[in-house]
């Protein structure tokens, strides 16, 4: 495991905060067509056993539209230091929690997105993102806030794996 990500997972709810705080612009189009391994950040080990604590996530730029979205991926919980393996729902990655991506500082995740069923409560959340070397989406760091600004003590750390290798179906 790299440095970088031990340093995150030892770090408080509040030094957390301060890193989101001095986080860097991303530009929308370094995302294009990429995916993250991501690792849970500053949730209590409880609900980390009952949801995830490495997870994957997309983002692709719509030929048609222009328009940049994305969605997760849950991967078997392997650990950071193995590769990412998906877990599968007939035969395919299993994908969730889709958001649209708006552009700013930070940028946002909108999981209000038309393409989560219209009762998910997933649709409440909004993933402020920011990067955290200056001109590089290599890392990325995010928190989850609900709608209405709602701030939650979750966290997340995002490393590019490289290109998006497959399309929701």
């Amino acid at each position: 495991m790299s440095a970088r990500i031990e340093a995150f997972l030892a770090m408080t709810g509040a030094e957390l905060a301060q890193a989101m705080a001095a986080g860097h612009a991303i530009e929308p189009s370094a995302l294009d067509d990429s995916r993250y391994r991501g690792i849970s950040l500053g949730l209590p080990a409880f609900v980390e056993a009952l949801t995830w604590k490495t997870f994957e996530k997309t983002f692709h730029r719509d030929p048609a539209s222009g328009e940049l979205r994305g969605w997760n991926v849950r991967l078997e919980q392997t650990g950071w230091t193995s590769a990412p393996v998906a877990r599968k729902r007939d035969g395919w990655p299993w994908t969730f929690g889709h958001y649209d991506v708006h552009a700013g500082h930070p940028v946002l995740l909108d999981y209000g997105s038309r393409r989560n069923f219209a009762l998910d409560p997933m649709r409440l959340v909004r993933d402020p993102l920011v990067a955290l070397d200056a001109g590089s989406v290599q890392w990325l760091l995010g928190r989850s806030d609900i709608a209405g600004g709602l701030r939650t003590p979750s966290y997340f750390l995002l490393e590019r794996l490289g290109p998006l290798v497959h399309l929701p179906r």
